[in-house]
């Protein structure tokens, strides 16, 4: 998998590495930014521009480069709108690619490894087919929510680096219009989805798909395929085995969470395993495998319980594509190993939240079964099962109880863990940290909430990485 961005004490020097540039001619689109009416700066994650050295920017450069988007120095000249197809719930679309969005900025981080800096509500290209290119305020606050919240659970998320309010009264049919406007944003380790190879399969551009497999493995490393895995030189090959590993990932970490991502369509699928894009999410109030997230998702296709199942269709989806450059059975042979690396992920992730040392798999298999039985018997809110019973606390008799008494605590004395409650995402304290800004301008709520949420990310500590991975 690729390792989550990592924080550190010490900034790094700002190094443009637009290597995207060699496939520009066929991956995408040159395109113009819109010419906003206002760019008030409404939010800048200074942490995460220290991990690429854009930290020392004033908020006037700030909000030239991500407002205005003046380029940054040494990348690229223009930002670029990227061509894919998708399935979207199941229905495959080609008429898609960033519609209000699209790649402005690459750069090294503090781990040398490429990171790209993305847009939404950036303005109208050719994909915009009849929208108006543009991302409603309401939109970007909750995804600095979203985001702030994934990272402090371990989830291997992008990060909402900018949102800045834009001037424009937008209507939109699912909200109260007419609305704020804001451009977001994102800096994340790519923006290479399984729906750009579906489209280079969909136009039988061989060449291209075999330059982008070569550009993911070379900017996206990943461990090699299994010893005993057929044809594990092929580069296709190499590439289907390290995808079903971040997303087998993906999906524990969705699930260890008790997050709804709502709209896992095959062009939301970035082929480093990194969650994007978040649009109607929600939070768990109680653990209930069939709650959705998107009104619109009338059959249920992406509720909490089928988030494994719609990851693991993608991951197929992109060994369709992929057949271009492989055959069937070595392709067959990565996806069969979905199903046995999730559950090895759901059980070491499990463990890390619950801050409890790992008895082997067969052992931590049945404690999440414990785990999930109580929450359903008792209709515990998942974050406020976690907490209670942090370290091994908290347990009562029958079957939970025997199960945490064999667990040993693993050492944690932040002092999160003492407080009164812990941090949730529910949809109530949500859209109250939305009223304080839409009625009053008030933008403490927000704040105060991605101060709790990242003294809450301190007191869980990194994620362990799978066996394997460094």
């Amino acid at each position: 998998m690729t390792q989550p961005m990592q924080h550190r004490d010490q900034p790094v020097t700002y190094r443009p590495d637009p290597a995207i540039a060699m496939l520009a001619d066929w991956l995408g689109d040159p395109v113009a930014p819109a010419d906003f009416p206002e760019t008030q700066l409404r939010w800048r994650n200074d942490r995460a521009a220290a991990s690429v050295g854009l930290q020392s920017l004033s908020d006037t450069e700030w909000t030239a480069h991500f407002g205005r988007f003046a380029p940054l120095e040494g990348n690229l000249p223009r930002p670029l709108a990227l061509r894919y197809h998708g399935h979207q719930f199941r229905v495959y679309n080609p008429e898609i690619g960033d519609g209000r969005g699209f790649l402005f900025a690459q750069m090294r981080g503090s781990d040398g490894r490429l990171l790209d800096l993305g847009t939404k509500g950036s303005g109208q290209t050719p994909w915009s087919r009849s929208g108006d290119g543009r991302l409603t305020l309401k939109g970007a606050v909750r995804e600095i929510l979203a985001t702030e919240m994934l990272e402090a659970l371990g989830v291997n998320t992008s990060k909402t680096f900018s949102v800045i309010e834009t001037g424009e009264a937008l209507h939109r049919g699912d909200e109260p219009s007419p609305t704020r406007s804001a451009v977001l944003t994102r800096l994340s380790h790519s923006h290479i989805r399984f729906g750009t190879f579906q489209r280079l399969l969909a136009i039988e551009a061989a060449d291209e798909m075999a330059a982008l497999i070569d550009y993911c493995l070379a900017h996206f490393p990943a461990p090699p395929p299994p010893e005993d895995a057929p044809d594990r030189d092929n580069p296709a090959i190499r590439l289907i085995h390290a995808v079903v590993e971040r997303m087998a990932d993906l999906a524990a970490s969705y699930m260890v969470a008790g997050f709804v991502h709502g709209v896992l369509n095959t062009d939301n699928m970035n082929v480093t395993g990194e969650s994007f894009d978040y649009g109607p999410w929600r939070w768990l109030p109680a653990w209930d495998p069939g709650f959705t997230a998107a009104y619109f998702d009338h059959a249920g296709l992406y509720a909490f319980g089928r988030q494994p199942e719609a990851l693991h269709w993608n991951c197929g989806q992109l060994a369709v594509a992929l057949r271009m450059h492989a055959e069937t059975a070595p392709l067959v042979a990565a996806l069969e190993r979905f199903g046995p690396l999730y559950m090895e992920n759901v059980a070491r992730r499990w463990c890390w939240r619950l801050g409890v040392e790992s008895r082997g798999l067969e052992a931590d298999t049945q404690f999440v079964a414990a785990c999930e039985a109580q929450m359903r018997e008792t209709g515990a809110q998942p974050d406020a099962f976690f907490f209670a019973h942090r370290g091994g606390r908290g347990a009562a008799s029958g079957a939970l109880g025997e199960a945490l008494a064999q667990y040993t605590p693993a050492p944690s004395d932040h002092p999160y863990w003492s407080d009164a409650a812990p941090q949730s995402m529910l949809i109530n304290e949500v859209e109250a940290i939305w009223a304080a800004i839409a009625e009053r301008d008030d933008w403490a709520p927000l704040h105060a909430k991605v101060t709790a949420l990242r003294r809450m990310g301190e007191a869980h500590g990194a994620a362990p990485l799978p066996a394997g991975h460094s």
